[in-house]
């Protein structure tokens, strides 16, 4: 391999300019063929000047480019995030079909949280997930869930596992500071308005991120919703109706599985 040394000299016009390229270990001969026919070769440097130009021009470029390519990785974060509910659907789906048509209950009132109902779906789902292997159920643009909760992006809304009164008459808290609270087994056909009640939903604004934020229990934010009617949609939080806690919450949606989450 060459050394490659370079010198600033300053010739006669005061103009400072890289000396000659010089080559240590071995000179550099230019082909005989070449060498015959009286061409001439040139190994002077670049001046100064030309190198801050050339240094401005990358910068330039990059400034440019680095949007993009950040723009571009988000939408193919959401792709995925979006590919995920629709798997996490069919597991659903087939999970429904073995259950006679009830939603997923075990008699946890913390059900929704998404470590506590992967163990149910799991089965349905092409390949096993865990708290090393989240796979479908960890969106690729969540920074948090892997530190917090073993990987789940997705929260199950409790609505489906409490009666349509209890779910009017509930807090936030309830939702996870309250085990006394009984779970009732809801079925499919009582779904009232399928294509605006969320079954599903990320948790975070794994895609527009927001200071504080507390997932459905704050007005900021965009995140990507699963319908029963198996629809997938992105929305603003201020999009959900406010549901029994005042919040856009799909736990705690009024009436429950009779109400609605989106006009």
């Amino acid at each position: 391999m060459l050394t490659i040394y370079f010198k600033m000299v300053n010739n006669r016009e005061g103009i400072w300019r890289m000396s000659r390229i010089s080559f240590f270990r071995r000179a550099y001969k230019p082909p005989a063929h070449l060498k015959a026919a009286g061409k001439q070769f040139s190994l002077n440097g670049f001046t100064l000047v030309e190198m801050l130009v050339v240094m401005f021009v990358i910068s330039l470029l990059v400034s440019f480019i680095a949007p993009a390519l950040s723009k571009a990785r988000n939408h193919a974060q959401m792709s995925v995030c979006m590919s995920n509910l629709h798997q996490l659907y069919l597991a659903f789906g087939m999970y429904l079909n073995d259950y006679d048509e009830t939603f997923p209950i075990n008699g946890d009132p913390y059900l929704w949280m998404g470590r506590k109902w992967r163990e149910i779906i799991s089965p349905y789902l092409l390949t096993t997930v865990d708290s090393a292997h989240p796979d479908v159920l960890f969106c690729p643009g969540d920074k948090v869930a892997k530190e917090k909760w073993e990987g789940t992006s997705y929260s199950y809304s409790c609505a489906f596992y409490h009666s349509p009164s209890q779910v009017n008459s509930m807090s936030t808290e309830d939702t996870y500071n309250n085990p006394s609270i009984r779970c009732y087994p809801q079925r499919l056909p009582a779904v009232r308005f399928p294509e605006n009640k969320i079954l599903l939903g990320e948790w975070l604004s794994n895609h527009y991120p927001v200071e504080n934020d507390n997932g459905w229990w704050c007005w900021s934010g965009y995140r990507n919703f699963l319908f029963v009617s198996g629809r997938i949609k992105y929305l603003k939080a201020e999009e959900i109706i406010p549901a029994a806690d005042l919040l856009p919450d799909p736990n705690l949606t009024v009436d429950g599985i009779n109400g609605r989450d989106v006009p």
